[in-house]
């Protein structure tokens, strides 16, 4: 599995490469969203990823996602840290954090994070951006550390996919 995939599958309750809406909804309960938060972002997830990841021979529902199709779901605006297969790309995470952790070295503040967001955003991407920037609130509001800062330990679990396990087993 790629990085991309590892990602995801914590969603995967069943473990039948399908990431259904229910499973996404279970996941962000599990890893500290709110009941109202979790449903909504689990609705715009699965409808964002849904129909790119679906195979065209498929009969199952279009918000269905589909984990081997994942790295079709990637979208502009991001911070390249994934590469077109949805491979872990470890010199953009260290370009990030160089670049925008400019207060503590290895972590940023919310305000960095969102200096980070504007100059990743492609022009005429407006939908890229938007995926963009739910997911680092997402994740802000979830793994900030006391300090009120993202740690890039923590950003780099996000994209080894091994961060949402983190969080639930805290929670747990």
């Amino acid at each position: 599995m790629t990085e991309l995939q590892k990602h995801v599958a914590f969603f995967d309750r069943d473990h039948d490469g399908i990431v259904t809406f229910d499973e996404t909804y279970q996941g962000l309960l599990d890893v500290g969203l709110g009941a109202v938060p979790a449903k909504a972002s689990a609705a715009l997830i699965n409808a964002a990823l849904g129909p790119k990841t679906r195979p065209d021979n498929s009969n199952s529902s279009r918000l269905d996602i589909y984990i081997a199709n994942i790295q079709k779901g990637k979208h502009g605006s991001d911070s390249g840290a994934y590469d077109a297969q949805g491979r872990f790309v470890p010199a953009k995470l260290d370009e990030m954090f160089a670049k925008h952790a400019k207060t503590v070295p290895n972590a940023m503040s919310e305000d960095e994070m969102e200096e980070m967001l504007k100059a990743n955003q492609e022009s005429n991407d407006f939908q890229g951006w938007l995926g963009a920037k739910a997911e680092w609130e997402m994740l802000y509001k979830l793994a900030k550390d006391k300090d009120g800062r993202l740690q890039k330990d923590t950003v780099k679990a996000v994209y080894d996919g091994t961060l949402f396990y983190q969080l639930a087993a805290k929670k747990g």
